[in-house]
């Protein structure tokens, strides 16, 4: 959660009155602030330069100079301290200034970029005369965003040969080559097609009859046959689903969302063959067992980290907490470090458990950075060193591996990689950023911030990085394994896998790649989705959004995205994955645990994978009744979730219990 930017924004405009009203003698106050232009259009990349003047309630104009200039979303546009603006994404942007502690804001909408290139999938069998097959393909930006509200038109050079029509489904028409062409706004592309005499003459399926469960992935496969009994190759076959519930890819991968009965059927022009399949319910849910929590504190609790016997819990208070949970059932407060921040963020602990690595964000001293702990005695933990030298913005998140640290730099937007080996002298050893020739850096009561390049998680794994680069969706990165030649002081790029946040939540919402968890061949990409504006500190509901993205990196030069997990009506937030579970803290969905046993595709909240929920608002919680839970992390048999609004819940999941099908 970038919570100081937007909590340094909210207190802008209080900020800036208290210390108006603190001057002497007063200056007058204005009834309203008129921004201009009010109301105007801008493309991405585009800088205006906007204006503004207080008027009194007589409407005469005031003689007082804005003391300060935001534009919200703060992850697509940026306001300096001229009143010039810069807008990063499309979408409705509020760009406001602040005269004598009194707000006022011009609306800007900023139009969706143009479509740059269009990605075709190519063709990879012929289609017979008569069949027809549906083209895959992603309009995107020059940055590389899907744009899938973008329309393409479509055109054949020999439609005697092949047709297509708006939906990009192509029909055979007679034998021969023919390319196909797609169009959106100045980009074009276009992929070859051959269409051969329908060589088949009969289709069968494999499996011709099977049971499975909601969310299992079933494989069909279709072998044809042509004169005699020779193959008739390999055509493109279509295929599709009987029954409500359920969807099959064209690699013939079928999955179901609700149980039933589904009949399952492979063509090609006008030879067909049906398979069927009967669907179970998945039937893994169960309750979970609250075992105990830890007291509730009068601050709001962020990062855990649970390690042996013991509790370190980070704070919006500038603090962490430490408590004995040898006995889960009434865990005990041993200690507290405090810290010059009004963040701590996260919280972790080297492998063997005698280093931990805190971040912070919010110093009053504007150097922020890591600060490295000794808890070779876990219930006191005491503060060895800080790096500062080449991090003094904020840090989001840290990720431990062996004696580096990769750490996000809230100033920049880059990656940092800080070697402790000396943890009395840690130095950086390498820095990486993505290419973002607009971004801008921004400066909040004294502290800098990035605009239009901000990176938000990291995650180390078998030499390889993933990074939640929020707008710029997942980047992955060689850091040892080879793939690249990159090392740890050397990282280099793999891949990338952006999304279109504005196509999935609308405009108003700062929204982003948060968290990534690599497990088995996927990574889970948390999206974290907040209003344009809120104050972390109210004790107001805060609305939330956000899915976890599933994304598939079996051939990690070239992930994608297979499935997801989406919770309606709430907000990703931190995951673990162990053991084919996965452990999440949902915001105001609560605590959640799913089932990512087997192979994933589709929505997993709608195929019954879910195991249990954990609803963790309190009436005696920051805000009250109401969940808003951070994370969640197994150990020792035990799952520990940390909430917002009211601190740690120790948990327990019982084992299964058969239930019958029907």
């Amino acid at each position: 959660m970038r919570t100081v930017l937007t909590f340094l924004c909210a207190l802008t405009i209080s900020s800036v009155a208290a210390a108006q009203e603190a001057k002497a003698p007063p200056a007058p106050r204005p009834a309203r602030i008129e921004v201009t232009p009010a109301r105007v259009e801008a493309e991405v990349g585009q800088t205006l330069k906007f204006s503004a003047t207080g008027f009194d309630e007589d409407g005469k104009r005031l003689d007082l100079k804005p003391t300060a200039w935001f534009a919200t979303p703060f992850d697509s546009a940026a306001a300096d301290e001229t009143g010039s603006a810069t807008f990063f994404l499309p979408g409705e942007i509020k760009v406001g200034a602040v005269i004598g502690g009194k707000p006022g804001f011009a609306t800007v909408t900023v139009k969706p970029p143009s479509v740059a290139r269009i990605d075709i999938e190519p063709m990879t069998a012929p289609i017979a005369v008569g069949a027809g097959v549906k083209l895959a393909v992603v309009p995107r930006t020059s940055s590389g965003d899907p744009r899938a509200d973008a329309d393409v038109e479509w055109a054949s050079d020999a439609p005697a040969v092949a047709t297509i029509d708006a939906a990009g489904l192509v029909t055979g028409v007679a034998p021969g080559q023919a390319r196909l062409i797609a169009r959106s706004g100045p980009a074009t592309a276009n992929v070859a097609v051959t269409v051969v005499a329908n060589p088949v003459r009969s289709l069968s399926v494999t499996p011709r009859s099977t049971r499975t469960r909601t969310g299992d992935v079933v494989h069909f496969a279709a072998s044809a046959v042509g004169a005699g009994t020779t193959s008739a190759g390999t055509p493109a076959i279509r295929w599709s689903v009987a029954g409500d519930g359920a969807t099959i890819e064209p690699d013939g991968a079928f999955v179901a969302e609700r149980p039933g009965t589904y009949a399952i059927t492979a063509s090609s022009g006008d030879r067909s063959a049906v398979a069927s399949v009967v669907v179970a319910p998945r039937n893994v849910a169960r309750p979970l067992e609250v075992v105990g929590r830890t007291p509730l504190e009068e601050f709001q609790t962020t990062e855990e980290w649970i390690v042996g016997n013991y509790a370190y819990v980070a704070s919006l208070a500038g603090r962490v907490w430490v408590y004995d949970i040898s006995n889960p059932a009434s865990p005990v407060k041993t200690d507290s470090v405090a810290f010059d921040a009004r963040l701590v963020n996260d919280v972790s602990t080297t492998a063997d458990g005698k280093i931990a690595v805190v971040t912070r964000e919010g110093a009053s001293s504007r150097k922020n950075g890591l600060v490295f702990l000794d808890t070779s005695q876990p219930a006191h933990p005491k503060v060895v060193s800080e790096y500062t030298a080449t991090l003094t913005g904020g840090v989001h998140s840290a990720f431990i591996d062996g004696h580096y640290v990769y750490a996000t730099d809230d100033a920049t937007g880059s990656l940092r990689v800080i070697d402790f080996e000396d943890v009395n002298k840690p130095k950086e050893v390498a820095r990486w950023e993505i290419d973002k020739p607009n971004m801008r850096t921004i400066v909040l009561e004294g502290e800098s911030f990035s605009a239009g390049r901000y990176l938000h998680d990291v995650y180390a794994k078998d030499g390889l990085l993933y990074l939640g680069y929020w707008r710029d969706g997942l980047v992955i990165l060689d850091i040892g394994n080879g793939i690249k030649g990159g090392s740890p002081t050397n990282p280099t790029f793999v891949s990338q896998l952006r999304f279109n946040y504005f196509d999935l939540y609308g405009p108003g919402w700062v929204a982003g790649a948060h968290a990534v968890f690599r497990y088995k061949n996927y990574v889970f990409v948390g999206d974290e989705v907040f209003p344009a504006q809120f104050n972390i500190e109210s004790r107001d509901r805060i609305p939330v959004q956000g899915i976890v993205h599933i994304v598939d990196v079996g051939d990690v030069e070239h992930p994608r995205k297979v499935a997801q997990y989406a919770v309606p009506e709430a907000g990703a937030h931190n995951m673990w994955v162990a053991d084919d579970v996965m452990y999440m803290g949902y915001y105001s969905g609560g605590g959640r645990v799913v089932d990512v046993s087997g192979e994933l595709r589709g929505d997993l909240y709608r195929q019954g994978r879910e195991i249990a929920r954990l609803w963790t608002g309190d009436p005696k919680g920051w805000r009250p009744n109401l969940p808003f839970t951070w994370g969640a992390q197994p150990h020792k048999g035990l799952i520990y979730f940390n909430d917002i609004n009211s601190g740690i819940w120790i948990t327990r999941l019982p084992a299964l219990t058969p239930k019958p099908s029907s």
